[in-house]
């Protein structure tokens, strides 16, 4: 992420300073104080481009598209979710107050627009157990996805209880059966894992996890339910995504940091990564100039590890940047000593939630999500 002084903004808007002030205040250009001199504030160069562009004239459709697709302008129309002023929105609920009481069914009932969200017993059925819980999970979805009915039409009615039918299935994938029937999700991780000091933890982290506007996942999974497939196709298609390296899978990279550091030493560690051009795992996030508010949320709530906490320190250190969620994810379960797969599963359990609410909004618009293509390829006659 790049972040530019106010002279050298100001020199790309050709602006004065109180229409650079004024754009921050509305929230149109990211900024934060300069890790070098709190007095002075860096501001993000993205917001800065996508400014100066603007003053310069009309967009080009093409330019228009290519940044919306690149942590632009928003690309579709919900009332699910949205993060403002630095803090994430669940229907004009803050999340991180949410967290403080709420579960995740609750988070859920709030999302769907529907009541007595309960997750289990679902269909009583021999689940499938391969080399890893993400496929466990996609098996059993695939089964589905040729016995459920397509979405495409189907009142929101018969599709809450088909959903709540689904993440059961996916939670039975990954936990295993409930041990306490009735439990809420963040219970029944804590028996299945034998970790019952984790459970206030659990609870708050599914709530912040379980949307997160339109990122990736969401956004494949409103793509596929988008065509009239079944629900369990959508949810196929954002459990696949969300395990790619940059999006649900990135806490694996934050373990790898903190292993090195435990080796070698976090002030070494962290050195080695910006010598060798990787930018650092878990610190800043494009939405949260000021720091990740879910990530600040569980943080302050518990200790971290020695050497999670090294790692923060010189983490922001180097880059000026707090910790975001994915670091507050692998910190807890660490300090819980959850199993490995804890962080993956605990976010794909809960962002089942969110992607299950995008996916009704979008069967209700009836439109498939179909963009074009700039093309680059071999010169056209």
């Amino acid at each position: 992420m790049s972040w530019i002084p106010a002279r050298a903004a100001l020199a790309l808007l050709g602006v004065q300073p109180q229409t650079l002030y004024a754009n921050v205040s509305r929230g149109r250009i990211r900024a934060k104080p300069d890790p070098s001199d709190p007095r002075r504030s860096l501001y993000h160069r993205a917001d800065i481009d996508r400014m100066a562009v603007r003053r310069t004239g009309r967009r080009s459709a093409a330019a228009v598209a290519q940044q919306a697709m690149e942590w632009g302008d928003p690309v579709l129309a919900s009332g699910i979710s949205t993060v403002e002023h630095g803090r994430l929105w669940y229907r004009g609920c803050d999340a991180v107050e949410l967290s403080d009481t709420w579960t995740l069914e609750q988070t859920a009932g709030l999302l769907w627009g529907a009541e007595d969200i309960v997750f289990g017993p679902g269909r009583r059925r021999a689940q499938a157990r391969n080399a890893s819980l993400l496929s466990n999970a996609l098996s059993v979805l695939a089964t589905r996805v040729d016995v459920d009915p397509p979405s495409r039409g189907r009142a929101r009615q018969v599709l809450v209880p088909e959903a709540m039918r689904l993440l059961e299935d996916v939670m039975a994938a990954m936990l295993g059966p409930a041990p306490e029937p009735g439990a809420p999700a963040h219970r029944r991780m804590a028996l299945c894992w034998k970790r019952p000091r984790a459970q206030d933890f659990l609870r708050r982290a599914l709530v912040l996890l379980a949307d997160h506007e339109l990122n990736a996942s969401t956004f494949a999974t409103r793509v596929a339910v988008s065509t009239g497939t079944s629900l369990a196709a959508g949810l196929m298609a954002g459990l696949a995504t969300l395990a790619g390296p940059l999006h649900g899978g990135s806490t694996l990279s934050v373990k790898e940091l903190h292993a090195a550091a435990q080796r070698d030493g976090a002030a070494a560690s962290v050195r080695e990564y910006s010598a060798r051009g990787y930018a650092l795992p878990a610190f800043g996030h494009p939405l949260y100039p000021n720091g990740d508010s879910r990530a600040a949320a569980l943080l302050t709530r518990f200790k971290i590890g020695k050497v999670y906490a090294a790692v923060c320190q010189e983490g922001v250190a180097l880059t000026g940047e707090r910790p975001n969620i994915d670091f507050a994810l692998a910190s807890i379960c660490e300090a819980f000593k959850l199993p490995p797969e804890a962080p993956f599963v605990i976010f794909a359990l809960a962002r089942s939630v969110g992607w299950m609410a995008h996916a009704f909004e979008q069967i209700e618009t009836g439109h498939l999500i179909r963009p074009r293509a700039r093309y680059t390829g071999v010169a056209l006659p």
